[in-house]
Order: structure tokens, then C-alpha cells, then sequence
């Protein structure tokens, strides 16, 4: 293995450390006790107040104050280097909501974010560093009144709640069991108010915050400096990390200490100067690391920034490792494409990052922006659907009626819900195109077409191909209006001069709320949300068997089934726009159609599981304002690399967001999805959960 050899237990020997001159052991001694007085870090913070106003002042209006510690690519890269890698954190970050009092909170986050620390050292160390050799670390809470290390279980023990500081990651030395400060390889600072810097990027940590870390960071540079370890990879810088029960960032702080002025007499004075003369400071945009209940999402943003501060730490003492961010990252193509071979999911060439999703196109100039703007159908004048009118259709030669029971809409095109005549139990979705006097054929509106008589081919191909899933609409009926009085159509195919005459209707069952009504009613939870995700993707996998995408995936094209059923279940509807041959086009909606479908007003594989992650993310909540493709685009292109989505998802529950990674995998690549595989995922964790058995596929 490339660099030093954990065994500590050598300190004095010749191999690890060199003995000073008398006038290299002067400077040390110097060193020593200013490092001994410099002990107070609100003085030191007070010190720093001119020129963190200067700073912020001098500060461009529209960007960070300082830079980052790292770049988004270089997250990017180590994020495919850890695939595969497991971290297990086992104690729970406790959440403040169910915290009895403030102390117990704060207990239990310093054995969190113990063991949080412990699970990264480990997990990083056996990754690049070594499998076979003991992981050369420990971690332990710094008590501040006599600046020494506790495990965070026996300072607790002790009453020493009060007086932690902080929680670091130390080089194991059994002759120190306290730790020594230049045994310190990173420091966490536990404070309840992090998680408030998360709402603005470029917002910085107040003063008290970031001086604490400026504070710490230089004393374990001064103790370096002095030390008889060899950190000769970078004695020069060292990472903070800043955390609460949820939220993380990182403090980069680098820099010669050798230019700062030890005058023993002056201390807090000369180590201000030297952090504002001498100093380079990084810090990191402050994101989630704990979802609400307590689990380390170990792939977000949040997570893997500090992560990485962890790995950089490790590397300054330990040297390069054995297997560099490089060499894993490498073989992420290679991992992608063996995982959909094992899953014979097809055989196709990738490019060097295994993605398209992001690639930018000129194919389709036409698709600039999509205006959302509502189309409000007027029906004909004479032709006056209220509730409790009688609709009668024709259909092969056989007469059907149907009583309208409500009028609804879909956000831009009305609908109703019916019953038969013959069986008033009985509801149904009927659905009224427009009347081919209304408009001319060349004008006829659209959107109408697409609801009525598109869907009706549809429906129809489907039954024809013997698709049968509770999960699809079944096509109940469909034909024309039979209007009052004497029809005087020339022929079968023809029409007259009523205004009624001619016009389509398609009737399908079963009938349900929408996704839409749910969310706006707050009855759409995390059960909910499994389930609509477990029986659109039923839906999806039966469509898909028979050539059929469905590319309108969004809340009002999904209904949930509770009248006469012993477990209520959702149905994908809205079939108008499904996409059966590549000449089709699937709609567009800035907010839920997949990437490659904005791009290339085509559908990919995915791009209806894209679409359906994207409805799922959205009823959490969160709704953009998007008013153009390429805003859309760009979100999509942020809200995927800083895994905004599956942090999000991932609060609601953990196979949402495995299947959300599984997606993104996905995402403007030709491999189709593995639907058995989340099905049966999707039902177990509703079968464990909820203790109900659900149908994977019809």
C-alpha cells in the first residue's frame, strides 16, 4: 500500500520522525505554548468581525462569498467511484420534532454523528485505502474545558454533555487515548442552526459559526506544524465539517502557518492576522445529509461532500490510495452496462460517462417553449351537458345511455362522470369530443382529439392485443351521439346538418379521484405514493409488453379506485398521447415529461418512469415556476446531479428513492427497465409495511 503504515505505535522511531535542531526545538517550543493560550474561540471570533464585514461587503451581489471546496464534477466522479460501497450508519440522527428536550437531542446527535464519522473512515478506508489491514482510526467527542477526547457513549456517562465542542476523527494511538491535536485528521462541529444556511446557495454561516471553525482549524494546524507525524502530503490544510440533526457542510481552511507571527503576548491578534493575510477559506453550500427520519442519504449532495472532506483528510496523512476516485470512476460505464446484461436488458454501446440523459440537441428546432396556457372548451350553444342530462351513443348499431352524475376537468379539457341507464350502481368516465360542426376539420380543437378519439384507438389496439390489467382504463364504450330528433345523414359514414351529429364519445371504467385531488385534499401520503408508484408501473410494464408508451404521465391522469374494492388501487388513464410508433409525439409538459421527450419530442425507454418520478417528486410539494424548455431542462439537469429528487423521495421512503437512482441510471439511455424487479420491491415493502397484497401486473 502506498503511504505510511497505520501502526502508530512507532512515534519515536527514525522512520516516522526527525529530530529537531536546538533551534528548530525553540520555534517548537513557542509554538507549544502559543498553542496553549490560544484556547478562547469567541475571542478569537471577535477578532475577525472587520474583516468578515469587509469580506461580505467586497462580496459579488449574484455569487458565493467564498470559493467551494469542490468542484460539482469532481463530486460527480467520486460519486461513481463509490458505487457499490456500502456505508451503514446504525444510530439514528434524531429528529426535533420527537426530541422530549433539547439535551436528549443533542445526546443523541453527538452518538449519530459518532458513528456517522466512524461509518465513513471505515467504509473509505477499506475501499481505497486497505480490506485486509485494521482501520486506523477512531473518533470521539473534544470536551472543551480540557480540550481532550471522550467516546461520545462514556463523555455522556460523565455529565460532560455541556462542555462538548465538537467530534473528530483521530489517528488510533494507544499511548493517547485522549487523542493529540495532530492526531486530528477532521473536525465536526455539531451546531443546532446549520440547517437555516440551507435555504439560499450562496448564504454563508454567521461569524459565531464560521470563526468556530476558523478557530479549530488553526489550532490543528499549529499542532502539525510542531508535530512528529509526517503530514507532508498537505500539512497545510484541514477540513471542518459544520452539521445539525440534518443539514452538513464543509470549511476549508489552508495556508502556511509558518507566516503567521507567534508573539506570545499577542496571541488572538497575530492568529486574526494570519487569517486574514495568509489564509485561503473554502466553504461548501450547506444541504441535507439526514432525511427526516434519521437515515444518512449516503449518495445526496449533502452526504457526499462531506464524504469526500473525509476522503481528502485520510489522503493528507495516509499518501494516495490504493485505488484512486479514477480508476473506480472508470469503471462506472462498465458497471452500468454489466448490471442490464445480468438483467438482459439488451446489448448497446454507452458513452464514456454510461449517459445521455444531458446531451444537448438541434434536431427538433420546432420545440422551443411550451405554453401552458389553458384551453377552455366552449361547447356548442345548443348543445347543453348538465348534470343529470341523458347522452345516448351509437355504437355498432346498438343504442347505449348514459346519465351524467358530475362535470369535471383535467385542467383543460372538461369530462364527466356517468351511469349507465340500465345499471345506475354503476359509475363511469365518459368523455364528449368535439362536435364536427363546430369548427372546421383543419381547426378542429386538438387536444379534444387527443382525449377522445386518440384514446379510443388506444384503448382499442390494447384490448385487441389482449392486455388486461386493473391498472389500465377499460374501454366500456365508444361511438357517436345519437341526437334528438330525426338523423338525415346521406350514409352510415356521413352526417347531417344537426350540430350534434357526428360528435365521438369514448366511456371507459373504472372511475376514480385523481392523483391531483389528492395532493389538494393532503390524503396523498407516503403509503399512497408507493402505491401509485407500484400500479402505474404495473400499468407501464403491461403497456410496454404490447409496444405502447404512455408520454402524458402526470397528477390528473391518474386516478385512485375506492368505490367497490376491498384495497383501493391506482389507474393510469389519459392514454391520448400514448406513443406507438416513432412517428408519434408524447406531450410535452415543462413539469413532467422526461428529458429526452423535451430534447427530442421523442420517447426514450424510461421516459414514462422519468415522467412518473417527476409527478411523484412534485406531489411532495415542491412546484417550480418553469416557463420555458430550456429552464426545464436545466432544472432537471440541477435538480438530478445534486440528487434534489432523490433526497426528496428519499424522505418518503427508501425504495422511492432507490427506484428514483435506478431511473436516473436510466435516464436518455436505450435500455428498458427491469419492471419485475420493482414491482416485486414495491409490493414487498407495501406487503411489510402495510400488510397488503397487491397485484404486480395484469
Amino acid at each position: 500500500m502506498e503511504g505510511k503504515s497505520p501502526d502508530l505505535e512507532s512515534i519515536g522511531s527514525g522512520t516516522t520522525t526527525k529530530r529537531s535542531s536546538v533551534s528548530s526545538g525553540s520555534r517548537s517550543r513557542t509554538r507549544r505554548d502559543f498553542l496553549s493560550r490560544f484556547t478562547d474561540s469567541a475571542h478569537f471570533t471577535e477578532k475577525l468581525e472587520d474583516w468578515f464585514a469587509l469580506t461580505l461587503e467586497n462580496s459579488p451581489s449574484d455569487g458565493p462569498v467564498f470559493d467551494v471546496p469542490f468542484e460539482l464534477v469532481e463530486l460527480q466522479k467520486f460519486d461513481y467511484a463509490l458505487e457499490g460501497i456500502s456505508f451503514q450508519q446504525l444510530t439514528r440522527m434524531p429528529s426535533p420534532v420527537y426530541a422530549s428536550t433539547s439535551n436528549a437531542l443533542e445526546a443523541k446527535s453527538y452518538l449519530a454523528i459518532e458513528d456517522f464519522l466512524h461509518a465513513t473512515v471505515k467504509s473509505l478506508w477499506e475501499a481505497f485505502w486497505s480490506q485486509d489491514e485494521p482501520v486506523p482510526f477512531s473518533v470521539g467527542c473534544l470536551y472543551n474545558q480540557n480540550l481532550k477526547f471522550y467516546q461520545a457513549e462514556r463523555a455522556l456517562a460523565l455529565g460532560k454533555l455541556d462542555g462538548l465542542s465538537a467530534t473528530g476523527i483521530l489517528l488510533k494511538n494507544p499511548r493517547h487515548p485522549h487523542g493529540k491535536w495532530d492526531h486530528i485528521l477532521e473536525l465536526a462541529l455539531l451546531r443546532p442552526d446549520i440547517g437555516s444556511f440551507a435555504q439560499d446557495s450562496d448564504r454563508l454561516p454567521s461569524l459565531p459559526v464560521l470563526g468556530e471553525a476558523l478557530f479549530y482549524a488553526l489550532r490543528i494546524l499549529i499542532a502539525r506544524s510542531v508535530s512528529r507525524l509526517d503530514f507532508s502530503q498537505s500539512s497545510n490544510c484541514v477540513f471542518i465539517l459544520l452539521v445539525d440533526s440534518q443539514y452538513g457542510g464543509v470549511v476549508k481552511v489552508e495556508g502556511d502557518v509558518n507566516k503567521l507571527d507567534f508573539d506570545l503576548n499577542n496571541v488572538y491578534e497575530c492568529a486574526a492576522d494570519w487569517i486574514k493575510k495568509h489564509s485561503k477559506i473554502a466553504v461548501s453550500p450547506v444541504d441535507r445529509i439526514w432525511n427526516k427520519l434519521g437515515n444518512a442519504n449516503w449518495g445526496d449532495i449533502g452526504a457526499l461532500q462531506v464524504v469526500f472532506a473525509t476522503y481528502h483528510s485520510i489522503m493528507q496523512y495516509f499518501g494516495a490510495p490504493r485505488h484512486s476516485i479514477e480508476d473506480l470512476a472508470a469503471d462506472h460505464s462498465s458497471r452500468l452496462h454489466s448490471r442490464r446484461q445480468e438483467r438482459q436488458l439488451g446489448d448497446t454501446s454507452l458513452n464514456e460517462n454510461g449517459m445521455f440523459r444531458f446531451q444537448h440537441s438541434t434536431m427538433s428546432p420546432e420545440i422551443v417553449e411550451v405554453h401552458e396556457e389553458s384551453t377552455k372548451i366552449e361547447p356548442e350553444p345548443s348543445m347543453k351537458l348538465e348534470v343529470g342530462s341523458v347522452l345516448w351513443l351509437e355504437e355498432s348499431n346498438y343504442q347505449k345511455g348514459y346519465q351524467i352524475n358530475e362535470i369535471l376537468t383535467n385542467g383543460t379539457l372538461p369530462y364527466h362522470i356517468a351511469s349507465p341507464v340500465d345499471d345506475a350502481g354503476k359509475s363511469v368516465f365518459l368523455y364528449v369530443g368535439s362536435p364536427p360542426s363546430q369548427l372546421e376539420p383543419a381547426w378542429e380543437d386538438m387536444n379534444l382529439w387527443y382525449q377522445v378519439q386518440r384514446q379510443t384507438k388506444i384503448l382499442s389496439i390494447m384490448k385487441q392485443r389482449g392486455l388486461s390489467s386493473k391498472y389500465l382504463p377499460q374501454l366500456h364504450a365508444s361511438g357517436r351521439i345519437i341526437h334528438p330528433g330525426q338523423c338525415q345523414k346521406p350514409s352510415s359514414g356521413g352526417r347531417c346538418d344537426h350540430p350534434w351529429c357526428g360528435t365521438p364519445i369514448l366511456v371507459t371504467t373504472p372511475v376514480g379521484e385523481t392523483v391531483a385531488d389528492l395532493v389538494n385534499e393532503g390524503r396523498f401520503g407516503p403509503e399512497e405514493a408507493i402505491r401509485c408508484c407500484h400500479d402505474c408501473l404495473s400499468a407501464l410494464s403491461s403497456s410496454s409488453s404490447a409496444g405502447i408508451r404512455h408520454g402524458d404521465i402526470r397528477p390528473e391522469n391518474v386516478v385512485y379506485v375506492t368505490s367497490g374494492v376491498r384495497h383501493p388501487y391506482f389507474v393510469l388513464i389519459g392514454w391520448g398521447h400514448a406513443v406507438l410508433e416513432d412517428r408519434d409525439r408524447p406531450a410535452m409538459n415543462l413539469h413532467f415529461s422526461s428529458t429526452y421527450a423535451l430534447q427530442e419530442g421523442k420517447l426514450c425507454a424510461a421516459s414514462d418512469a422519468e415522467s412518473l418520478i417527476y409527478m411523484l417528486y412534485f406531489c411532495s410539494g415542491d412546484f417550480p415556476e418553469l416557463d420555458s424548455v430550456e429552464g426545464a431542462l436545466q432544472w432537471r439537469e440541477t435538480s438530478w446531479s445534486k440528487r434534489l429528487i432523490q433526497q426528496k423521495l428519499g424522505d418518503v421512503s427508501t425504495v422511492l428513492k432507490a427506484f428514483s437512482d435506478y431511473v436516473d441510471s436510466l435516464c436518455g439511455t436505450p435500455y428498458p427497465l427491469d419492471y419485475d424487479i420493482w414491482l416485486r420491491r414495491l409490493k414487498r415493502n407495501l406487503s411489510e409495511d402495510h400488510g397488503k397484497e397487491i397485484e404486480t401486473s395484469g
